[in-house]
């Protein structure tokens, strides 16, 4: 019985993904200092980068990409769960401050 398995990245392409996930954190940071600019999407903006970067650390670093599909469901599952308790965490915030 023969497995197809997908090539693992060389060690160019993990330069190449660590520079990437460089520059996302580097956008996260002016985000931080740049919120009064940019106001409201501060938030939405930097939970997808931080989605973003999570799947690229997932997906590439932990090799979850080459792994078994369920394995990818439970990785997804949990990100869901995080951004659901985060959004329940920013309304709460929100309405304190209506308060």
């Amino acid at each position: 019985m023969s497995v197809d398995h997908k090539p693992h990245p060389k060690p160019a392409q993990y330069v190449q993904i660590a520079l990437v996930l460089g520059v996302l954190t580097a956008i996260e940071v002016a985000l931080y200092y740049t919120e009064d600019f940019v106001g409201v999407f501060t938030d939405p903006l930097l939970i997808i980068l931080a989605v973003g970067k999570f799947v690229i650390v997932v997906g590439w670093f932990m090799h979850l990409r080459f792994e078994n599909s369920l394995i990818n469901k439970f990785f997804t599952g949990g990100m869901i769960l995080a951004l659901i308790l985060f959004a329940i965490v920013m309304f709460e915030r929100a309405a304190a401050n209506f308060i």
